[in-house]
């Protein structure tokens, strides 16, 4: 028997007070372990989808299965640290939040440190860190508490290139050695491939999903596979895709 779905949205439809309909009969299912991409035109919906797995939100209709709260952890466009705190004082705020014991939050804070490589910056201020740096110190205080669903909103989408690529490998080890569930937003045709095993395409508002491309590609991913023509066909496909969804 196929497990259920670790997130599932089906026929959601989502209408502000404002009158602008965000989402209409919008279905998605993500299974455990999947790293699944989001794509789509601005203002489709993507980040209202995040913010309904993440139970920030809730649907106007449809039916929304998820992660309790504890099993969710979030990174945002920009890092959102406390320019007051310290790098470790900031990993450390959801365990804090929960009530973990200060032991506990130590150990868990220096672990989740230590797998992003700035377990030599617990005590840095966010102002000395790099843009890339800030990222990956956003990444570990989400994944500090575990979570089962790491959702996150176009994350790297304010960094060179270079420090673009070096973060999503980075985050495909992290994915592949803790097993959690990804959902990324991106605007990224080429990210959004490299790193996913699906690639979910979403129309133009009201967003819905118009394709949900398999990207048949093993890990782990490296870079040589941007040079080859099995990834150009896969971006070209994706592209193909989006176009038809902002005509949509």
């Amino acid at each position: 028997m196929t497990a259920p779905p670790l997130l599932a949205l089906e026929g959601v439809e989502k209408r502000y007070a404002s009158g602008t309909l965000a989402l209409s009969d919008f279905s998605l299912a993500v299974g455990a372990r999947e790293f699944v991409s989001l794509l789509g035109p601005s203002g489709c919906g993507k980040s209202t989808v995040l913010r309904m797995a993440a139970g920030l939100d809730a649907p106007g209709a449809g039916t929304l299965r998820r992660p309790g709260d504890a099993g969710t952890g979030f990174v945002f466009q920009e890092p959102t640290l406390m320019p007051w705190a310290r790098v470790a004082a900031n990993v450390a705020l959801p365990l804090e939040l929960a009530g973990l014991p200060r032991a506990e939050c130590a150990a868990r804070v220096h672990a989740a440190l230590r797998t992003v490589g700035l377990e030599g910056f617990a005590r840095a201020w966010p102002r000395e860190l790099s843009g890339g740096m800030k990222m990956r110190a956003s990444i570990a205080r989400a994944l500090v508490t575990r979570p089962r669903l790491l959702l996150m909103d176009e994350p790297f989408a304010a960094l060179d290139e270079i420090t673009r690529f070096r973060l999503n490998d980075q985050l495909l080890a992290l994915w592949q050695a803790q097993g959690f569930t990804a959902l990324f937003v991106t605007h990224s045709v080429f990210e959004a491939v490299y790193l996913s095993q699906r690639v979910v395409v979403m129309a133009a508002r009201p967003g819905r999903v118009v394709a949900d491309i398999a990207i048949d590609e093993p890990y782990p991913r490296t870079d040589a596979l941007r040079a080859t023509p099995r990834y150009a066909a896969w971006c070209a496909q994706v592209s193909g895709a989006l176009r038809e969804a902002t005509d949509a």
